[in-house]
């Protein structure tokens, strides 16, 4: 019986060691698409024609127009693809998006510019971000909710920016 007891308790532990953790599990349908609606200040999360989550975003500190050199503080628009996944970024969480494409990056050059780069889907630095867009360029969701698109996003998945 003594053993039953233990046998619980390490489950139990086991068990609780997962909660509040930033790693969440998701099981539900795949992600087949990420969009981003910057006029909307909306990202949705898609399978396949189905929208699956949606959620209010932050944008760069100048988000109207297309992003074409570093520093200019634009969401780029077009379509990218989810490039892979930081889970030490310094915005909590972050999923990276394939900014610059070939297009982008032949007409910075063509401007003898550099069309900057790093741009991601991340949480925010800390709980009290006050302006709505703040980023050099990225889309920004608060920490709990990178939490759950982080867990929902492969890398590979295709990701539309719209105007």
């Amino acid at each position: 019986m003594r053993f039953f007891g233990w046998l619980a308790i390490f489950v139990a532990v086991i068990g609780l060691s997962g909660c509040g953790s930033k790693f969440k599990r998701y099981y539900g349908p795949e992600v087949t698409q990420v969009q981003v609606h910057k006029a909307d200040r909306k990202m949705y999360l898609f399978h396949n024609e189905k929208v699956l989550k949606a959620y209010d975003i932050g944008l760069g500190f100048d988000p109207v127009g297309h992003k074409q050199f570093e520093g200019d503080g634009k969401t780029p628009e077009g379509q990218y693809f989810i490039s892979h996944k930081n889970p030490d970024s310094q915005y909590h969480l972050s999923l990276g998006i394939s900014y610059p494409n070939p297009v982008d990056l032949a007409f910075a050059k063509a401007e003898g510019k550099s069309p900057g780069g790093d741009i991601f889907i991340h949480g925010g630095p800390n709980s009290r971000v006050s302006r709505r867009d703040w980023t050099w360029g990225c889309v920004a969701l608060t920490d709990k909710e990178i939490e759950i698109v982080y867990s929902m996003v492969k890398p590979g998945t295709p990701v539309f920016i719209l105007p």
